[in-house]
């Protein structure tokens, strides 16, 4: 338990336990951060991975979107006997109904306007290694009947092409819907269902795991810190308290977008409360959020309280007029000479509160 006024340091990570997956010779030891887990419930998740990796089984991942449904497919083939060969990651949402067949299997020369020469399809590039389908909830009626007939007689032909061609390609497939209450209502093939879930397995929500909050914390500073041109040392443990208490509709993705944001507008090499997005910490008892030392003078901790609103204000301020100074200082009653003068004595960039795309370092 995180007691106010503790602050978390990623410097020194807490200790593995003894039946940590980090623990067991079956994990490559690139992969020990991300298998290291205390939720019992990705442990068993982890206990599967192990059982079916090393088979030729196709596996249906389940969950909700940005739980960590491709860190799972990967992990399996770099588990496998496939491990030396390609992962071919397709998203088949990203494909038009049009060009999913060719992207897919390929086409031959000549198979439509266009199609001057052969060209491969990801199941070729996939060949004796593995094909990671995700979203496969979204493909069309027509490519479900091609994918039956990959899985079942292990064979696919390109467009325009007469001949059969061998599919040595482990397949590990991928939903964030129901695909068995699609198949009741007659969205997706039963037969299709059937051979993708030989081994279904589900991944919990990040709000299911939230004991594994503070490790997550630890990985994304530690990742930020080697990407980014500033060093974060420490978290505030309000931060950690309301991250594991927030809901997560967005999972393990949210949480990476949210701790970038924050990285980038923390001045400081303590990741604060007052970086984060101010409807994370709602319910949440805000008075660890500072920490008085009580040894200190009335005045001083006063001055350093004002400090704190100070710059807490203005970050929000920044945030809300997306660091554009003219509205900022309207709303806040003051001129932008003086907005200016208090940016600078917190050491605030308003450039730092333009809106910019989060990358996702690992899911």
């Amino acid at each position: 338990m995180i007691e106010a006024g503790e602050i978390v340091s990623i410097r020194n990570r807490r200790p593995l336990t003894a039946d940590s997956p980090a623990h067991d010779d079956f994990w490559s030891p690139d992969v020990l951060k991300e298998v290291n887990t205390r939720s019992p419930q990705m442990r068993q998740t982890f206990e599967k991975v192990k059982s079916v990796a090393p088979t030729k089984t196709t596996v249906l991942l389940l969950g909700d979107t940005g739980v960590g449904k491709g860190t799972v497919a990967k992990l399996i083939h770099q588990h496998s006997s496939r491990k030396n060969e390609a992962f071919v990651h397709v998203h088949c949402g990203a494909l038009p109904d049009t060009l999913a067949e060719s992207e897919l299997f390929g086409y031959e020369k000549g198979a439509f306007t266009g199609a001057v020469k052969r060209k491969l399809g990801r199941f070729d590039n996939a060949q004796k290694g593995t094909i990671f389908l995700d979203e496969i909830n979204t493909i069309s009626s027509t490519m479900q009947i091609k994918l039956l007939q990959v899985l079942q007689d292990r064979i696919f032909q390109r467009v325009g092409g007469e001949s059969s061609i061998e599919a040595d390609v482990r397949v590990i497939a991928a939903s964030n819907s129901d695909l068995q209450e699609m198949c009741d209502q007659g969205l997706f093939r039963k037969d299709l269902y059937y051979r993708l879930s030989v081994f279904p397995l589900e991944i919990p929500s990040l709000q299911q795991r939230s004991e594994d909050i503070p490790d997550w914390i630890d990985y994304l500073i530690d990742w930020f810190n080697k990407h980014y041109f500033k060093e974060i040392e420490d978290v505030d443990p309000l931060v950690v308290k309301a991250l594991k208490e927030y809901s997560w509709p967005g999972n393990i993705r949210e949480l990476e977008n949210v701790i970038e944001r924050a990285y980038i507008l923390e001045t400081s090499s303590v990741l604060r409360a007052e970086s984060f997005p101010q409807e994370l910490f709602a319910g949440i008892n805000n008075t660890a959020e500072v920490v008085m030392d009580i040894n200190q003078p009335l005045a001083e901790v006063r001055r350093q309280g004002l400090e704190h609103l100070e710059r807490q204000y203005l970050k929000e301020l920044l945030t809300v007029h997306k660091g554009r100074i003219n509205c900022a200082s309207e709303t806040a009653g003051i001129t932008t000479r003086q907005l200016h003068k208090l940016l600078t004595k917190y050491g605030i960039r308003k450039e730092d509160f333009k809106q910019s795309q989060a990358t996702d370092p690992k899911v």
